[in-house]
């Protein structure tokens, strides 16, 4: 398992059709009880009110491909847990996380079967939130923000029906976005290492001195721009989609054409190698061959080159990621969340706190396994983190994901692979020189729009 940058590759899942009827939270039904994504539930499960009852009875929690690395440091939580709360037990089941993880857990909902505790990313909560299917943390435990970095809580939001923003997730674990990049082919093209630039334009100036200097031995980086949409546009603080996610809203936004631009000079010039496009190869293998100057964003990239390529792991650094116009970086964190379906759910929501307090995220981003960091304001102070000794890329990557992460959001703009896809389609061409920036954005944003509209 890796901690990855979800925006890069995000998946569609089919959740949208959450949206039917029944969805959402309801009042009383004849039996007194309540109704939540069209289940019936407790009453205390949903509406006003702090979530109230003993911690006691079975409960389901349900992970993501995380078993077979981690099944030692999972079984000693829930033992902990038992331990802390005799009348309670804890069922773990662990997903294979594959692509129809969407659509099984839709399946649970629709159901009613859903587990009381759920390891899920942002889409697979969005969707949840929309139709009702989850607590709301912010009515039902007004406390539960106490541990999270300010940032990280705050923007750890999902909509529900009537498009309001709500806390029904907790942050878990996430990755970092930083530059890793050889610092020998920096140096031949002129590009100061000890000085990260600051914009996304800066970075591409840099890429255009590789590509004159490497003259196609060596290239800047990968050209295919599913790696880069939308995550570049949300640091450069372009609004991708309208507020409440029903339309494009790129194009209106000049700087958007300047990047396919940049993108287009770029792949022309060969800062990028030609025949990589429209390949789904992220700069891994290139990059470990010393064929590309700038390496992944996820900082478990760093620990993939010290074990694959020590070679080039002994000229690789690591920089901070441009904060460009938005001023800080976005995390993309796995979420523990709570279904309102539950039968136990002070036990679930007691559970889901416990898993991810600041002992348990500490204890578990210290094993040496994993590449991820906590959302916890002390875990993040932890000496591990901070007091790093050594001066190698990867403890260099590890404080400086841990300081970033103090300010992070965890606000990143959620596409769906159809839509993803047909935004880079028109760029891909632009970058062909089949069309212009200008008429490339314009179509892209026409086609999402279409897609979008479809969707509801």
């Amino acid at each position: 398992m890796r901690a990855r940058r979800l925006t890069r590759t995000l998946t569609c899942i089919a959740a949208l059709s959450l949206a039917a009827a029944g969805c959402g939270l309801s009042g009383s039904s004849d039996s007194g009880d309540s109704t939540a994504g069209g289940c019936k539930v407790d009453k205390g499960n949903v509406g006003s009110g702090k979530l109230t009852g003993d911690v006691k009875g079975k409960i389901t929690f349900q992970t993501t491909n995380l078993k077979k690395d981690f099944a030692d440091f999972f079984n000693g939580v829930i033992k902990a847990f038992e331990k802390a709360h005799p009348d309670a037990s804890v069922k773990w089941i662990d997903d294979p996380g594959d692509a129809t993880f969407g659509q099984r857990t839709v399946a649970d909902a629709q159901a009613c079967t859903l587990p009381d505790v759920i390891n899920v990313d942002s889409p697979t909560a969005t969707a949840l939130t929309k139709a009702g299917y989850l607590l709301n943390l912010g009515v039902k435990d007004p406390d539960a923000a106490a541990p999270f970095v300010p940032a990280f809580w705050k923007s750890s939001t999902m909509k529900d029906a009537t498009g309001t923003s709500v806390h029904t997730v907790l942050p878990w674990y996430t990755g970092g976005v930083l530059l890793t990049y050889n610092t020998d082919l920096l140096k031949k093209a002129g590009v100061d290492p000890q000085k990260p630039p600051t914009s996304l334009f800066g970075l591409f100036a840099d890429y255009e001195k590789i590509a004159k200097a490497g003259k196609g031995d060596y290239y800047a980086t990968m050209a295919n721009p599913v790696w880069r949409i939308p995550a570049d546009w949300d640091q450069m603080n372009i609004r991708t989609l309208s507020a409440d996610g029903k339309s494009a809203t790129f194009a209106d936004d000049p700087r958007t054409a300047q990047w396919v631009a940049w993108m287009v000079k770029l792949y022309k010039e060969g800062a990028m190698p030609k025949d990589s496009l429209s390949s789904s190869n992220d700069p891994s293998t290139l990059y470990s061959q010393g064929k590309v100057a700038y390496g992944s964003t996820n900082p478990s990239f760093v620990r993939f080159v010290k074990q694959n390529s020590p070679s080039i792991y002994a000229k690789t650094g690591v920089g901070q990621q441009p904060f460009d116009a938005l001023g800080h970086t976005t995390g993309a964190p796995q979420y523990i969340t709570t279904a309102a379906t539950s039968k136990n759910a002070a036990t679930a929501l007691a559970f889901a706190k416990f898993l991810t307090n600041a002992q348990n995220q500490t204890a578990w981003c210290k094993d040496p396994s994993v590449v991820i960091f906590p959302t916890t304001t002390t875990s993040l102070d932890d000496p591990f983190f901070q007091n790093v000794s050594g001066d190698d890329p990867f403890s260099e990557a590890r404080k400086l994901v841990a300081e970033q992460l103090k300010t992070a959001t965890a606000y990143q703009t959620n596409l769906s692979s159809a839509v993803q896809n047909a935004i880079v389609g028109q760029v891909q061409l632009a970058m062909q020189g089949k069309k212009s920036p200008e008429q490339a954005v314009k179509d892209a944003q026409e086609k999402a729009d279409e897609l979008l509209k479809q969707a509801g």
